[in-house]
């Protein structure tokens, strides 16, 4: 289960601490300008791009939406298709990968805070920021455009707001305003944090992960990649389908990724356009969760009979993985799921693999209570609730809805996850410990502590990682005798995914 999508709190307002939410106000005076009456409102067809991209940015900030749950439905129900819907997912996403970085512009350009600026105005000059700074579109189309799709949504006041601040950071090209912002942040910390849109609590937790590899050099490098549009990877389940014979099918649609033996990229197109992802024998799923899934199933060969558990396993791209492992080797898979929604949708992601009209079990269970459950399992995979810092290109508004005192909440959580799993596991059997989220914290410091008072082996995951990819450029983390594994977005192509793999002792 990924910490990212977790009930989050409301975004916080810029340097380092996030964008802030704040109340639109029409009629009234706006935080961003004049008192502005009522007007005649621009007349935008709902299938407008910018319209879409501004409505889901608002809902973003004010309902604690995520984009990726809100944007589909909202092209599909617009009837926006094509090109149109590729203009209205990059301004989407693009805003949102850059808005701590658009928010400091804006204050410059405003010379008020953020903070003081109305939600439709706020997100009207962050959309068209994106348009100037990020996308370079011209001035006259980026600021007349946006100040439209505003008029349709807001207030008079709120619209003359928006055109001047717009035609204010027009003046500047993207060069000029990246100076500005640089010198207004002496801290190199703080300076990268702006620079790349990242909370600088967060910055500082992907250095301190990188400087334990010896690579601290690469924290610029993978900021960019946060803000980088990831590739759609799929996965071909394991006995379901052949990423070699699908890449020789489809050259003009696929190629192989190399974090995973199942990995694919989509080169283009909607991934729902693919046969094989319809009947669900190929999945969309990250190339580094389908390894760490694999890592459980492959550190050692899996037994007939064997019974393999996914304990924190929704939405179920790993359970869909694990599963169509377990059911190659006659082995039986269960997983287990706390909230209903996310039980469904492992269930949903588990169906292909039916046998008939008998579907895979998964139960809605705190995983604590595993616990009662000792010596039940061969492999548990503890896929832990976590802040869901590896995934930040795939959920750019994620970054804004964590605090660090979070992180406390969390490791507790995952201890007692652990812990539990170590007891419902037999004697002899493996562990898999997993979070979405390089934090130190959330990593190797809970596998210590949990280590002091259920004592396990700590295996070779580097070793297991390369017998299954063997192309990949891995910095073995020692951990008691063995070592553990993090995959980077800028390094490998995957999510930053944690993973240590532990035996228990056999009698």
């Amino acid at each position: 289960m990924s910490g990212a999508d977790r009930p989050s709190r409301p975004p916080r307002s810029n340097r380092g601490r996030g964008p802030a939410r704040a109340n639109a106000s029409n009629g009234q005076r706006d935080r961003g300008g004049r008192r502005g009456g009522q007007h005649r409102r621009v007349q935008i067809a709902e299938s407008n791009p910018r319209l879409v991209a501004l409505d889901v940015l608002i809902a973003v900030e004010r309902d604690d939406a995520y984009a990726n749950l809100l944007l589909r439905p909202r092209l599909d129900a617009a009837g926006v298709t094509g090109a149109d819907a590729a203009l209205a997912t990059e301004l989407t996403y693009g805003t949102l990968r850059l808005i701590g970085y658009y928010d400091a512009v804006i204050e410059l350009a405003a010379q008020r805070e953020i903070t003081d600026i109305d939600t439709l105005a706020k997100n009207a000059l962050r959309l068209g920021a994106h348009q100037l700074l990020g996308m370079r579109t011209k001035t006259h189309a980026a600021v007349n455009e946006t100040v439209n799709v505003a008029s349709a949504r807001g207030s008079r006041g709120a619209v003359g707001f928006i055109n001047a601040i717009l035609r204010r950071i027009a003046e500047r090209t993207p060069e000029q305003w990246h100076e500005a912002i640089l010198a207004a942040h002496p801290d190199p910390i703080e300076r990268l944090a702006v620079a790349h849109s990242h909370p600088v609590w967060i910055v500082r937790a992907l250095r301190d992960a990188l400087d334990i590899e010896g690579r601290v050099d690469e924290l610029e490098t993978l900021l960019v990649a946060d803000n980088d549009n990831p590739a759609v990877q799929l996965v071909a389940l394991p006995g379901r389908a052949d990423r070699e014979e699908l890449l020789a099918a489809h050259p003009d649609v696929l190629t192989a990724e190399t974090a995973s033996p199942t990995a694919l990229r989509l080169r283009h197109g909607d991934p729902i356009d693919f046969a094989p992802v319809r009947e669900g024998t190929v999945r969309v799923q990250d190339a580094g969760s389908q390894l760490v899934a694999l890592a459980l199933t492959r550190v050692t060969p899996i037994a007939a009979g064997e019974r393999i558990l996914d304990l924190c396993a929704g939405p179920g791209g790993k359970s869909a993985v694990l599963a169509a492992e377990a059911l190659r080797h006659d082995a039986e898979f269960q997983a287990n799921e706390v909230t209903p929604a996310r039980a469904k949708l492992v269930r949903d992601a588990l169906r292909p693999l039916a046998n008939g009209d008998e579907e895979l079990p998964v139960t809605e269970l705190d995983g604590r209570v595993y616990a009662e459950q000792p010596e039940s399992f061969d492999r548990v995979l503890v896929d832990a609730p976590c802040s869901g810092l590896g995934a930040l290109r795939r959920r750019p508004e994620a970054r804004w809805r964590k605090r660090p005192e979070d992180i406390a909440e969390l490791t507790q959580l995952q201890e007692e996850l652990l812990a539990a799993a170590i007891i419902a596991t037999k004697p002899g059997g493996v562990i898999a410990y997993v979070t979405c989220s390089p934090h130190l914290a959330e990593t190797a410091a809970v596998v210590r502590r949990v280590m002091r008072s259920h004592p396990v082996a700590v295996l070779d995951a580097v070793a297991t990682c390369l017998s299954i990819a063997p192309e990949l450029d891995l910095v073995p983390r020692q951990l008691g005798e063995g070592t553990a594994v993090q995959l980077w977005p800028h390094r490998h192509g995957t999510d930053a995914m944690f993973l240590t793999l532990l035996r228990k002792p056999s009698r």
